[in-house]
């Protein structure tokens, strides 16, 4: 049993997963990595957690109930995870298979890519059930095969070593999937995180319906917003300041006989400001950086950099044109992201219309009462004049 504080036991009857090491009052016979009994100060049963002995957030919320979070618990949770893609996931050939606390298993993360299932597990209790977990999904999936990807970083919060291979089946190291009609190749072992990132998939089919003339994709990454809107455009120029990005990026043009593209190795930051200088225009710009607010610290430079992309890219834009701008910093929320386009839109001396606001894939649900599930901003923006 772990006792915590009135504000720990606030949270977690707010609807938060998560107790932070502050709040634990009384840990002194957790092992780390156990599933413990969650109690207040006046010993009210509160649920059950995954104790970790190192990282700040000490509980992970794992099961409200006094029933034992057992196999039998587990298989039940990732099996309605499981059931949930096939009404949301219908036709996607990658997707996210569990989303960590999205599906109240905190720490654990199963894409499915194809027949592969790849897999994270990010603390010391969801590390210490990865047996389980693999049993779990030859049961409920049978995959051709089952990849750990746990080079995070943030298994060195939890004192894990960060580790890559094959769990189970075939040594698989890419994998071909197709999603709203454009095929990907996905590198399971060397790719970004999983092999790819599945939380614009809704929203590129969505970005379809505003492309056109001339595109402008910034921070493509492997093209997956350029080539799904390439076949509404007469030309894409397609910028990313990686050259193993850029080298994904045309191996997916390939496999989709793509010819309207152009790929450059840029920096997206100085490319908008030299467009604007050189009288650049484009009829659909899209958006999509890496996280500017990786911490609550950066909240204010980062708030800075969506700013000056989207100013930039609204001086550049034709009129009539449609901007697609994205954040996936947590720290930024959406009603912040807004303030950003909104001052943007006046320094650039532009009225702008809200066509969509959107956010992360349905794959990647977003538990209501925990907002760090909900990181990811997609609007679309429609400049008339």
């Amino acid at each position: 049993m772990v006792t915590i504080s009135d504000r720990g036991a606030g949270r977690i009857l707010g609807g938060h997963l998560w107790v932070y090491r502050t709040d634990v009052l009384e840990s002194a016979r957790a092992e780390p990595g156990s599933i413990v009994r969650v109690q207040d100060r006046r010993r009210r049963y509160l649920g059950q957690a995954l104790y970790s002995s190192k990282s700040q957030i000490a509980l992970r919320l794992v099961a409200r109930e006094r029933r034992p979070f057992d196999r039998t618990f587990l298989a039940e949770r990732i099996s309605t995870a499981g059931r949930y893609r096939e009404i949301v996931g219908v036709g996607a050939g990658a997707l996210r298979l569990v989303a960590s606390e999205g599906d109240l298993l905190p720490s654990l993360t199963i894409d499915r890519y194809g027949d592969c299932l790849v897999l994270q597990t990010l603390s010391q209790g969801m590390e210490r059930l990865k047996p389980v977990i693999v049993e779990i999904l030859q049961e409920l999936f049978a995959p051709r095969s089952i990849i750990e990807r746990n080079d995070s970083p943030f298994r060195v919060l939890e004192d894990l070593p960060e580790s890559k291979g094959v769990l189970s089946g075939d040594a698989v190291s890419e994998v071909i999937a197709e999603d709203n009609g454009i095929r990907f190749a996905y590198d399971l072992l060397n790719g970004q995180k999983t092999g790819g990132y599945l939380d614009q998939r809704e929203n590129r089919a969505a970005a379809r319906c505003y492309a056109r003339g001339r595109l402008l994709d910034c921070f493509t990454y492997a093209g997956g917003f350029a080539l799904t809107l390439a076949g509404a455009c007469e030309s894409v120029l397609a910028l990313d300041g990686s050259a193993e990005a850029l080298a994904a990026a045309r191996r997916n043009q390939e496999l989709n006989g793509v010819a309207n593209v152009e790929w450059r190795e840029a920096n997206c930051f100085d490319y908008l400001k030299a467009a604007d200088q050189t009288g650049e225009r484009f009829d659909t710009i899209v958006l999509d950086p890496p996280a500017f607010a990786r911490q609550k610290s950066n909240l204010e430079g980062a708030l800075r950099g969506y700013k000056e992309i989207n100013l930039r890219a609204l001086k550049i834009l034709n009129k009539g044109g449609y901007l697609i701008t994205c954040s996936c910093s947590f720290h930024v929320s959406e009603a912040d992201f807004l303030e950003v386009l909104a001052e943007a839109a006046l320094d650039a001396r532009r009225s702008v219309q809200v066509v969509e606001r959107r956010t992360q894939s349905r794959d990647h649900p977003i538990l209501l009462t925990m907002p760090e599930t909900h990181y990811l901003k997609c609007i679309v923006l429609h400049a008339p004049d």
